[in-house]
């Protein structure tokens, strides 16, 4: 089976900052590091890999700084990566990103299964995997925690709702967003990552992949980011009750009652 793992490197620090002006996330003089989401999407699909057979690659659309998070991909044990870098994808929101990912899939050929994980900590949408689905018009399965091949060479997997579990037989080739809970990422040990450094990265640009220059970046996104804030804190006040239990007990309910509770 021939996987194709999408990664996002995200910044190290929680204290993200947006351009005022352009409403781009600003990078610069902060440290990146691979999506932790994604690494459950990497050890699902060595999983497979390592059950089934085939062949895994890791790809990210960024700087070429987001080469470091690929090499983490390969130091976990991914074959090969991808990076889809230029300038004239910076600012791409969900939708230019998952026109330029499903781009690059339809390049590499033959990809069998896509993986993605949940969501970016960073943005929180959980959109792109489900938009490269729909662009490169194969099933998909969402907030995925089980994956099984059959004999077919199609996937069951399970998905926990609200008040039950889901389950869907997949033909291939497919799209799929992992939750957390699918697994525990192996960890990369000092000779794999020595390894990561012998691994081929190919880069591509938009020329590369042939794209039409008013669907990526900024100009082939309709969606802007105007304003990101910290919740302000409150103050929370405490009426500590008096007397015997019984007469803080009636404090209690004529406080709740005065304040339209009970």
């Amino acid at each position: 089976m021939k996987i194709v793992v999408c990664i996002k490197q995200v910044p190290e620090s929680n204290n993200v900052k947006f351009d005022p002006v352009t409403h781009n996330l600003v990078r610069s003089g902060t440290t990146g590091r691979i999506n932790p989401f994604d690494k459950n999407a990497i050890e699902a699909a060595l999983q497979l890999r390592d059950a089934i057979g085939g062949s895994v690659s890791v790809l990210t659309m960024g700087p070429p700084a987001a080469t470091e998070a690929l090499r983490d991909g390969l130091a976990m044990g991914a074959d090969d990566g991808y990076l889809l870098s230029s300038r004239a994808f910076g600012g791409a929101d969900t939708l230019a990103t998952g026109y330029t990912v499903a781009a690059a899939i339809n390049k590499i050929g033959g990809v069998d299964l896509t993986l993605f994980g949940r969501q970016a900590v960073d943005a929180d949408t959980g959109q792109v995997g489900p938009i490269t689905a729909e662009l490169l018009g194969v099933p998909q399965a969402t907030f995925v925690n089980k994956i099984t091949p059959d004999a077919t060479g199609g996937l069951t997997v399970q998905r926990d709702l609200d008040d039950r579990t889901q389950t869907v037989a997949l033909t291939t080739p497919a799209v799929i967003t992992v939750r957390s809970e699918i697994n525990h990422p192996r960890y990369e040990t000092p000779v794999n990552i020595q390894d990561s450094f012998t691994k081929t990265i190919t880069t591509w640009t938009e020329q590369d992949l042939n794209l039409d220059p008013d669907r990526i970046g900024l100009a082939g996104s309709p969606t802007v980011v105007t304003k990101v804030y910290a919740p302000t804190p409150t103050q929370r006040a405490t009426r500590p009750l008096t007397g015997t239990p019984d007469e803080a007990v009636d404090q209690l309910i004529a406080q709740l009652q005065r304040q339209n509770l009970i």
